[in-house]
């Protein structure tokens, strides 16, 4: 059965459009660093799942974009790497803490803003609508699925 999430992105790190240019449009979701969200990669998340591509921490955050889950989970390398801003000095490579799957990109939509999500009365139970959510990704339920990819972004 498809499940539905949203994934947050910030678009200097990996917008819309770098994962549509990717080989493939397909990106590794790197740097999730909550123990929920990681959760939801490892035990829910499957191959061929909808995804809205959100982009966030920028001027206008929203929904930017349809995409697919393409892999199932790994070790985030970003985790070993003392670089990098995802690093953590405690994960270890024999035990690690941290995955990724791998994001395929199948489009790019227009902007549907935060404000204009919070304005439509049928999404106003969507979880990244919540306040005090800060989870970069979340499911989304199949009815919110259909009006935001079959409405409000056809």
């Amino acid at each position: 059965m498809t499940q539905y999430w949203l994934m947050k992105s910030e678009p200097d790190d990996c917008s819309i459009d770098d994962a549509l240019a990717a080989p493939d449009a397909t990106v590794p979701w790197t740097g999730v660093r909550s123990y929920q969200a990681r959760n939801f990669m490892s035990k829910d998340m499957q191959v061929g799942d909808g995804v809205l591509f959100y982009h966030s921490s920028c001027p206008q955050p929203g929904i930017v974009g349809v995409a697919r889950v393409a892999s199932g989970t790994r070790t985030d390398p970003t985790q070993f790497d003392a670089s990098s801003p995802y690093y953590d000095a405690d994960s270890k490579a024999d035990k690690p803490r941290w995955l990724l799957l791998d994001v395929q990109a199948l489009r790019k939509t227009r902007l549907l803003s935060l404000p204009e999500m919070r304005a439509t009365p049928e999404l106003a139970d969507m979880i990244v609508l919540r306040r005090g959510n800060r989870l970069s990704i979340t499911p989304v339920d199949e009815k919110h699925w259909k009006l935001i990819v079959e409405g409000m972004l056809a």
